[in-house]
């Protein structure tokens, strides 16, 4: 499949009348994909197994049980990323006030649902779902991007402080007095500058989880995220360069979830997008694949038509700061950091390529349980929506 991928965007309708859940679906699912449910307890089962894949929940107001006004108030309290919408036949202003205040309602549709109506609401729903989703991968990119830092940085500037320490204590057995006292005091200033650094990443830190913390664990289905809507984000934002957006196809084989620092993984598929559209200038017919396979095991793979890695220099890419672009501000740096974001969560970053041939680059994920596709979860579909 060449560019062609599921909706970005998932839609959960509510609603214990199964011929109108049948409708909904079929009217809708050509633009979203569509889970359905009887129940406020059915929708939360839903929830909780796509809740990371679902935009806008659509509800019923009066189901037996639990009401819709129920399902409003838990979903406002364990996924307030959703964007929630109310249907109802009835015009009870007090019940609708009560729920509005309470479920944070972004739209109230009325019955008979029509399908122009609905498609209206859903994309303005979409929309701020987007804004939302946004602000928190914004403030979760933060957090991973930092924890990893941290992670990376605190080994080697602790050392350094030990080191700085043991210079400080021998520097005296070593040297004559001027000496001694030039190498203390550039001891010291080391010491005093990793210790600086140490406590500064320590005190960023704490300040992001006390700002964006609560935020953060809000929102803590989004840090499960298809691999496919990854890649469709990066190619609707990234600033390609004159005709390089038509250089770029996405061949989906397999999709799966990509479960741990999917921001991390975004900004490693970008790295690796960007080195790729620069190896593939002055390339007569340059073409740039995405690749996204989920078996036998989880992959994402960046294959270019370009010049290719000459043999030395790909044995040194993934351990050394090795560039070939030193003139344009290249450092080698990239790819190192982006070979131990994988390996952080333990995946992996392979690099094939042979002078002349082009070069794949493949991001390997842990194989985790795979889950059922939408299309096992759909019932049958009736007749569609009315139309004006």
């Amino acid at each position: 499949m060449t560019d062609i991928m599921q909706p970005p965007f998932s839609i959960l309708f509510v609603d214990d009348d199964e011929m109108s859940r049948n409708h909904f679906a079929r009217s809708l699912r050509a633009d979203y994909c569509v889970h359905v449910a009887a129940g406020a307890d059915a929708a939360i089962a839903v929830l909780k197994e796509y809740g990371s894949e679902i935009a806008v929940l659509v509800t019923d107001f009066r189901m037996p049980g639990r009401d819709g006004d129920d399902l409003l108030r838990q979903v406002a309290q364990e996924y307030p990323q959703i964007v929630r919408i109310l249907v109802t036949a009835y015009a009870d202003k007090d019940m609708l006030l009560q729920t509005v205040n309470i479920g944070d309602i972004f739209r109230i549709l009325e019955k008979p649902l029509r399908t122009d109506a609905v498609r209206d609401v859903l994309k303005l729903a979409v929309a701020r779902y987007s804004e939302r989703e946004t602000h928190q991968q914004r403030l979760l990119a933060m957090d991973e991007t930092l924890a990893f830092l941290a992670h990376e940085l605190n080994t080697p500037l602790a050392a350094i402080s030990l080191f700085a320490r043991s210079v400080e204590g021998d520097v005296a057995l070593q040297y004559e007095p001027d000496r001694q006292k030039a190498i203390g005091e550039a001891a010291t200033s080391m010491l005093n500058n990793a210790q600086y650094c140490l406590t500064l990443i320590s005190s960023f830190w704490a300040t992001v989880h006390r700002t964006g913390g609560q935020q953060s664990a809000a929102a803590g289905s989004l840090r499960e995220v298809k691999a496919t809507r990854l890649i469709t984000t990066l190619v609707d934002t990234f600033p390609f360069a004159g005709a390089q957006r038509d250089w770029v196809s996405v061949d989906v084989q397999g999709d799966f979830m990509v479960s741990a620092m999917p921001n991390c993984v975004a900004l490693v598929l970008s790295s690796l997008m960007s080195n790729a559209l620069r190896a593939l200038e002055g390339t007569a017919a340059p073409s740039l694949r995405v690749e996204v396979v989920s078996a036998p095991a989880p992959e994402i793979r960046i294959r270019d038509n370009g010049p290719g890695i000459a043999p030395e220099i790909k044995a040194r890419l993934l351990v050394e700061p090795v560039t070939t672009h030193a003139g344009s501000g290249g450092h080698g740096m990239g790819m190192i950091f982006c070979h131990r974001i994988m390996q952080s969560f333990g995946g992996s970053l392979r690099v094939e390529s042979e002078p002349g041939e082009g070069t794949t680059v493949t991001m390997g994920f842990p194989n985790l349980k795979s889950r059922p596709s939408d299309e096992d979860d759909q019932q049958p579909l009736a007749a569609p929506l009315t139309s004006k």
